[in-house]
């Protein structure tokens, strides 16, 4: 028997120990991006990926996870948001046991694609089933900053404990990280999670689903292309069929009676701005990441362990930023805490663009501990501003846009930014001749060619390769100062909500919550 749910209510013990259920994946989708990118140098050396197929290992989880999030937002939606939740889990869970075992660059980027979709299944439904058991604004923004905060632990923890794992196992070891971690949502939700789902909601349309991806996918593929060989005609006409299957399916969106996207949430000036500032800064943070990571191990000599522990400042400030912020918009106009953020990301930003290979690694550590610090109130309030000016109904589709802004902006960030400082790196390196081919196209290719050469050669090649590696990061950080100041100067003047948010509670909701004698069934 399914009952509507009268008027919103303040959470209670259950709501709270969902919450901690629900922070799980977070913790895994977080862990899994940092220890991938820690792994970088090994995998290059294990599997002599060549540089595009490096990226495509890096970067097809994102996609993917972009791609597919709309659409399970929908499904969450549709067939119950806690067995999409699960069904994702177990998926998951096996996905990364492939990915561990993978025995070349293509059976890698096949297992990592399939942890994409298994992935793109877990964050829109997390979300979602936060926003129905927290109807209480103020509520909802601690559980939400609460599970921010656990996306910071597993960027702090992915890291040491990928990087301790590195040490003493071989690269696959790092996806087995996310194994325990399904297991115990796959035990605990079914007794603490209650099922949400819209008995309102029209059946999924497939046609709108491949819409959706043609629509993403050329696109990325293209600005990929481009940025490593220039344009082409297949870059560019990857491109234009993205754009033209972006409009087929807007139009058709706006046809149906039960859209995948329901475009009326973007009528809201807020709504808007706050996804294209997700969207930008999540791509600045991708690329410098993925630069940031590999200049501490192989132009700042770090072990993986040690690297892991040098990001540990950036991943504290994120996390103290992230449930510090909610405090502040109570007391500020959260435009104005967000915009703050990401001057202190600008500030970060110049640091790593002035940054070069000789001075250490001081510098790096503490730009990048500010780009992350700047980047907590946006990623706390941004996300609460988006889930909560939708109605609880459309609050699977509200979160898998918030989600794929920030996913497809961290997916594109690896792709462009991750192209165009490998693009700057080629062009400044000096590989000398009797080199094998290829050993210039990144710089773990070329630490691994230099143990083969004579020490004054060798010396030359490295010092040549980490300049160059340098440069392009700073590019990087060069493009992200002017994202985030741009940003920061549109996010205070468009997103107009007051300090301590314009509602107290969420509008009732014509979700169903399945329930027994009363009460969510677990």
């Amino acid at each position: 028997m399914s009952t509507t749910t009268d008027s919103p209510h303040q959470a209670g013990p259950r709501e709270w120990l969902g919450l901690a259920v629900l922070a799980l994946p977070t913790l895994l989708l977080s862990i899994d991006v940092s220890v991938l990118h820690l792994a970088v140098p090994h995998v290059s050396t294990a599997l002599d990926p060549s540089a595009s197929q490096m990226l495509w290992i890096i970067d097809i989880y994102g996609f993917l996870i972009a791609g597919f999030l709309v659409t399970m937002g929908t499904l969450g939606d549709r067939i119950g948001r806690r067995k999409l939740l699960l069904i994702g889990a177990a998926a998951f869970g096996v996905a990364s046991v492939a990915a561990t075992y993978a025995n070349g660059p293509a059976t890698l980027i096949a297992a990592r694609a399939a942890m994409g979709i298994a992935g793109a299944t877990l964050m829109p439904s997390t979300l979602a089933l936060i926003s129905n058991m927290f109807r209480d604004a103020k509520q909802r923004g601690v559980a939400i900053a609460v599970w921010i905060t656990m996306f910071s632990v597993g960027i702090a923890l992915g890291p040491v404990v990928g990087g301790a794992m590195l040490e003493y196992f071989w690269w696959g070891s790092v996806f087995l990280l996310g194994v325990p971690v399904m297991v115990l949502l796959l035990v605990a939700g079914p007794v603490l999670l209650p099922e949400y789902r819209d008995e309102e909601s029209g059946r999924l349309d497939l046609a709108s689903v491949g819409l959706s991806l043609a629509a993403i996918l050329p696109v990325v593929y293209g600005l990929k292309e481009i940025a490593k060989d220039g344009v082409s005609a297949v870059s560019a006409a990857a491109i234009v069929v993205g754009l033209v299957c972006s409009v087929v399916f807007v139009r058709r969106q706006r046809t149906l009676d039960s859209p995948l996207l329901d475009f009326t949430l973007f009528s809201n000036p807020a709504f808007r701005t706050t996804l294209v500032t997700m969207l930008l800064s999540m791509l600045v943070a991708g690329g410098t990441y993925l630069f940031v990571t590999q200049y501490l191990q192989l132009v700042g000599g770090l072990s993986p362990m040690k690297a892991g522990l040098y990001l540990l400042p950036a991943a504290g400030a994120l996390i103290v930023t992230s449930m510090m912020s909610p405090v502040a918009a109570a007391k500020f106009r959260p435009a104005y805490v967000v915009a703050f953020g990401l001057a202190v990301s600008a500030l970060g930003h110049v640091m790593l663009a002035t940054a070069d290979s000789t001075s250490g690694i001081a510098q790096v550590v503490t730009g990048f501990a500010f780009v992350y610090a700047g980047g907590g109130p946006l990623i706390a309030l941004g996300t609460d501003i988006v889930v909560g000016s939708a109605p609880p109904e459309q609050a699977g589709s509200a979160s898998a846009v918030s989600e794929t802004s920030t996913e497809l902006g961290m997916a594109l960030g690896v792709a462009v930014l991750g192209s165009i400082g490998t693009a700057v790196y080629r062009s400044g390196v000096d590989v000398p001749a009797g080199v094998a081919d290829g050993a210039g196209d990144s710089l773990a290719g070329v630490v691994e060619a230099a143990a083969k050469l004579p020490s004054d050669v060798a010396a030359a090649l490295l010092e040549s390769a980490r300049a160059a590696f340098t440069d392009g990061m700073n590019v990087i950080g060069a493009i992200g100062v002017v994202l985030a100041l741009g940003t920061a100067v549109l996010v205070a003047v468009v997103v107009k909500a007051p300090a301590g948010g314009a509602e107290e509670e969420a509008p009732e909701s014509a979700v169903t919550p399945v329930v027994a004698e009363g009460r969510p069934v677990s």
